[in-house]
């Protein structure tokens, strides 16, 4: 059996369809967890009615913490299933999507995580094919790096928990996504998959910066995999504290007052 966590903050408008992409599913042999992260507009609403289908399959828990990382650690306390997966409010999941965790987990007994590629075209498309290339060469060229955002990542439970699970105390920062992945590679390897895609919202191309800068993102890349405790909490934590660069800043959504 698989859990998938989804944790969202005032996603009304957009919830809605990434259940449904779930609900939708051939591979039922899974549990929903929706965690409300305090919302204030009618996403809890919206996640509730759409997730009905899944009938007792799917619970809906609140996480009055601010921030993505202390919801994600509340979600893991409902565990109980071998494997489980971090899905975002604003992606899509096309029908094999767990299906393909099941299937790829099964094929590498020795994976401690399961990610797939994000995509921004439909899945035939010349620029799809030519991103699934590129994505498909950068893992293999940089194989102890992750590759893939926390919209898009399943794991053994028993990997993620023994790698320390989801920590504010440890990581308080963006890139949470990154920064797990490099613990549990510890516990495995990570697997990708070209026919293992999903379809993230391109409205964080919007946001203000919250991330890393690009002189980072191309020192992680290059950076040996056993400097990499160095890389994120004795180079890069500091750098990301001293820009505010918190998960509870990416609450602010200024992607919206971005839009023209």
């Amino acid at each position: 059996m698989l859990t998938v966590m989804l944790p969202f903050f005032n996603e009304e408008g957009w919830i809605g369809e990434t259940i449904d992409s779930l609900v939708r599913q051939r591979e039922d042999r899974f549990k929903l967890v929706l965690i409300d992260n305090g919302s204030t507009d009618g996403g809890a609403a919206e996640a509730r009615l759409h997730a009905a289908p899944l009938g007792d399959r799917a619970i809906l828990i609140d996480c009055s913490i601010p921030g993505k990382t202390n919801a994600m650690a509340a979600g893991l306390d409902q565990v109980s299933t071998p494997l489980v997966a971090i899905c975002d409010a604003d992606t899509m999941y096309p029908p094999d999507y767990v299906a393909h965790i099941f299937e790829l987990f099964d094929k590498h007994s020795d994976a401690a995580a399961v990610m797939a590629l994000d995509l921004y075209a439909p899945p035939d498309s010349v620029l799809s094919r030519k991103r699934i290339e590129f994505l498909m060469k950068k893992t293999k060229r940089f194989p102890g790096k992750c590759h893939a955002g926390g919209y898009a990542q399943a794991f053994r439970t028993k990997a993620l928990c023994d790698a320390g699970g989801f920590d504010p105390a440890r990581w308080p920062f963006v890139l949470e996504d990154h920064e797990i992945v490099h613990r549990v590679m510890f516990h495995g390897r990570v697997v990708y998959d070209p026919t293992h895609v999903c379809f993230p919202s391109d409205r964080r191309i919007r946001r203000n910066s919250t991330s890393w800068t690009r002189a980072e993102r191309l020192l992680y890349r290059f950076v040996p995999s056993s400097a990499l405790d160095w890389y994120f909490y004795s180079f890069l934590a500091p750098r990301l504290a001293d820009r505010n660069c918190l998960t509870v800043v990416v609450r602010h959504k200024d992607w919206l007052s971005n839009a023209t």
